[in-house]
């Protein structure tokens, strides 16, 4: 296997931490202030904490992460699109385990269906999944891709990481107390809750599955519209998942990795990382064929301080243990408690109020004009500001947030509020809900309805004014054409429903007279059987109902036929039967 850039440093006694620092993409994709050495590769100053690019957290709660160093020699490519998927390349950092990498390519797949704009290619979520969880522990999945016990991420109780409690009750991540990130692709639960997918099409999403978490990393990416081919918004993506320059860097030299040439291994043997970001190591092999153990230390990672007290190694009171990262000894007791973290705001949040949101109505495919807004308060009602909080679309429904996300997270501004973006309504009709809850904190939720009608015209009229006649057992020389309209426009989709009835005052169905062929018979034409009524029409994009043909029977006279629309618009139209004129 080719020398790590890793080692070479480490040979110059540099610490992990530098390695990460060192590490970046290729020259032509230059994040700012990265220069490249004489390999090609990246690297940086001192590590810096990243801006929050989304405003919503990151999905792994910005816990530790893999800082290992692809090889400086690039993986030689193989013919074929897998790059010698026969290949065993157990040991090799190039080779992905197979099951992993099948995750990545349909995960690849169904994006393209779904999200064609954001260009997302797998070897990004290989990337991701190699510093996230060297790859699910080197491929430890069974067939149907879930790990064999869960990866877990350090307990983010504020002690060198991110401070955020409980929101899963402890069903994911078995901690009750505090979250912490979950499965192949790190995932906290809060962000699990909404972005979590089900890639193996088994009915569940679970992050401990390699398709699902591979899915929904692909979804989280592509969030806001991204084109993930514009460096900037591949920055802005990679980003999101750990607020670290360092992280970009690291994310962006697999990448490049991975571009150049992969091949799958059996699933267990795949190259497993030694070096994370808090300064601890893997298996010493590095292997794959011993899997790695549960991720419990609650170290900081590289863009932290260690508070004074703490041990940099991992060891004294405050090192993490199998038991779920706790201490492993209980510290004497000091005779006045030391002073915890301040209270931050979303910390004092005692539940979530309605901000004057009024009713949620609109007509399918229309933009509803009314938007939710909430109010995180604490115990006395005061509204807080600085509040991440997440809306969620929740039900049997397509209807969206602009720009077609089912979630959105806003930061309350200064008046304590948080608006929600404008809501679309899809072609479902009914209600559904909007769920709002408050980033990083359990308290209740706060529900709204909102309610999809279907599509209607106020207003019918028939385009143009032939009479419309014909000849007993013939057929009608117009084909009808209506337009509708809704406060002046014309409404696309709009249901409608054509019967032949008695008379202007009985509005029954007539039993002789002109007909339409059934539209649902397989038939041959001449063998369709007359109908009177045909419902289930609806008008074009212009607004504009074509009836189909109408036929005659033997029956002479003067007959009406009547076409009713959703909301209630209607006409009558006259249509006459008489034998040619001799």
């Amino acid at each position: 296997m080719a020398a790590h850039f890793g080692r070479r440093l480490r040979k110059g006694a540099a610490t992990t931490a530098l390695a990460a620092a060192a590490v970046a993409a290729l020259s032509a994709s230059q994040a700012p202030g990265v220069t490249a050495d004489d390999h090609g590769r990246r690297t940086t100053g001192a590590a810096q904490d990243a801006p929050d690019v989304n405003g919503d957290g990151t999905a792994t709660g910005d816990g530790h992460y893999y800082t290992d160093l692809p090889p400086l020699d690039s993986p030689t490519p193989s013919p074929g699109d897998d790059k010698a998927s026969g290949s065993s390349g157990a040991g090799d950092d190039s080779g992905i385990p197979a099951t992993v990498l099948d995750a990545y390519k349909k995960a690849e797949a169904e994006l393209r269906e779904s999200k064609p704009g954001c260009n997302l290619p797998w070897q990004l979520l290989a990337a991701i999944g190699h510093v996230e969880s060297g790859q699910a522990r080197g491929g430890r999945v069974d067939a149907q891709g879930t790990t064999y016990s869960k990866i877990l991420g350090p307990v983010l109780n504020g002690s060198g990481f991110a401070h955020i409690s409980d929101t899963d009750h402890g069903a994911y991540d078995g901690d009750s107390t505090y979250d912490r990130a979950v499965g192949p692709m790190q995932f906290i639960p809060s962000t699990w809750a909404w972005a979590g997918r089900d890639g193996n099409d088994d009915g569940v999403k679970d992050p401990n599955n390699v398709y699902d978490a591979a899915l929904a990393a692909g979804h989280y990416l592509c969030r806001a519209d991204r084109d993930l081919s514009v460096q900037a918004n591949l920055d802005a993506a990679i980003l999101s998942y750990n607020h670290s320059q360092d992280y970009l860097n690291t994310v962006l030299s697999w990448l490049e990795f991975y571009r150049k040439g992969t091949h799958s291994v059996p699933d267990g043997t795949g190259t497993l990382p030694r070096h994370r970001s808090d300064g601890s190591g893997g298996p010493g092999s590095g292997t794959g064929s011993t899997p790695l153990p549960p991720v419990t230390s609650t170290k900081p990672s590289a863009h932290h301080t260690t508070k004074p007290g703490h041990s940099g190694s991992g060891s004294g009171s405050h090192s993490g243990s199998d038991s779920g990262g706790k201490p492993s000894t209980e510290p004497s007791k000091p005779s006045t408690p030391p002073a915890g973290p301040p209270p931050t705001p979303t910390d004092t949040v005692d539940h979530l109020d309605d901000a004057g949101t009024g009713t949620l109505t609109a007509r399918a495919g229309g933009t509803f004009d009314k938007k939710i807004a909430v109010r995180p308060e604490t115990k006395a009602g005061t509204a807080v500001a600085k509040v991440r909080v997440r809306f969620v679309v929740v039900g049997d429904t397509d209807a969206t947030f602009t720009g077609g996300e089912k979630t959105a997270t806003v930061v309350t501004g200064g008046t304590g509020t948080a608006t929600a973006p404008a809501l679309v309504a899809g072609e479902k009709t009914g209600d559904f809900t909007v769920r709002a809850l408050v980033v990083g904190r359990t308290v209740a939720a706060l529900d709204h309805t909102a309610t999809v009608t279907e599509r209607t015209a106020d207003a019918l009229a028939r385009v143009g004014d032939t009479p419309l006649t014909c000849t007993p057992g013939g057929e009608f020389a117009e084909q009808i054409q209506l337009a509708a309209t809704y406060k002046g426009a014309a409404p696309g989709k709009v249901a409608a429903t054509a019967t032949l009835i008695r008379s202007a005052d009985d509005a029954t169905e007539n039993d002789k007279g002109p007909y339409f062929k059934d539209p649902d018979s397989t038939a041959d034409d001449a063998d369709k059987k007359p109908v009177r009524t045909l419902a289930g029409l609806t008008t074009d994009a212009d607004g504009v109902l074509k009836l189909p043909k109408l036929y005659a029977d033997d029956t002479t006279g003067t007959f009406l036929l009547r076409v009713t629309t959703a909301g209630g618009a209607t006409v009558t139209l006259e249509l006459k039967v008489a034998a040619a004129a001799s």
